[in-house]
């Protein structure tokens, strides 16, 4: 039995699915992963349903019939793990923009220095991000600075998607109270996580944007994160 799992949300991920599987089941570290897709018509879960024959209990996959949201998977998949017995619970990307080897430090950071939400953080060091466009760079980058104003956050990665948490964090939060499903759901449930006084920790990493399929980024995702970072923080006044 792993005492980690790893959330991998799924949307139309063929040419990446079963190398990303791959390499973290190849890991030194033992990590169980958790696909979540949502309706990929592209045949992703046929992908993965092939491996769980070859890798039992370490590949798991949790179908929905369409296409719901980032942070609704990522919720789906906190439930799925808290029924479990996993003690550390990851987020990553499907794409290998973040960098399978790095779960092992995000683990080490949980487990051996006691952190309660590691993050694999962009810009702790510097701007570490490759192939981006000088635009989608800033956007990001720019995007931190303005949530870190908004929420008074000492993180610097606000955006981050590559993360580990330590189970009493997500059996603390009201995951059925997280509202947002894109960007914006990133930056809630670090401010949710802050807010309750648990120890976060960035673990500096160096983006890749992917190589194979399509990114999910679009205008209403952006609007959601601008908006979505001030409700959040005038609705913090209140709880």
């Amino acid at each position: 039995m792993s005492d980690g799992l790893v959330i991998i949300p799924t949307y139309n991920e063929k040419e990446n699915i079963e190398k990303i599987i791959r390499k973290v089941i190849d890991l030194e570290k033992n990590f169980h992963i958790l696909i979540v897709d949502d309706g990929s018509p592209d045949g992703t879960a046929s992908i993965v349903r092939s491996l769980m024959q070859e890798f039992q209990d370490k590949v798991h996959l949790e179908e929905r019939a369409e296409k719901l949201g980032l942070g609704t998977a990522y919720i789906h998949g906190f439930k799925w793990a808290l029924k479990r017995d996993y003690q550390y619970i990851f987020e990553m990307d499907a794409d290998f923009s973040h960098n399978p080897d790095d779960l092992i430090r995000l683990h080490y950071a949980c487990e051996q220095e006691k952190v309660d939400l590691a993050i694999g953080s962009r810009y702790i060091k510097g701007v570490n991000v490759v192939n981006w466009p000088m635009g989608r760079v800033l956007l990001s980058y720019f995007a931190s600075m303005y949530v870190r104003f908004i929420t008074r956050m000492k993180i610097q990665d606000t955006t981050a998607g590559f993360k580990c948490y330590r189970r009493v964090v997500l059996e603390t939060i009201d995951l059925d109270n997280i509202k947002f499903m894109g960007y914006a759901f990133q930056i809630e449930m670090k401010f949710t996580t802050w807010k309750l006084g648990f120890k976060v920790e960035e673990v500096p990493i160096i983006f890749t944007d992917r190589q194979e399929g399509e990114s999910k980024m679009s205008s209403n995702i952006i609007k959601e994160a601008l908006f979505g970072v001030i409700q959040m923080r005038w609705n913090s006044f209140f709880k």
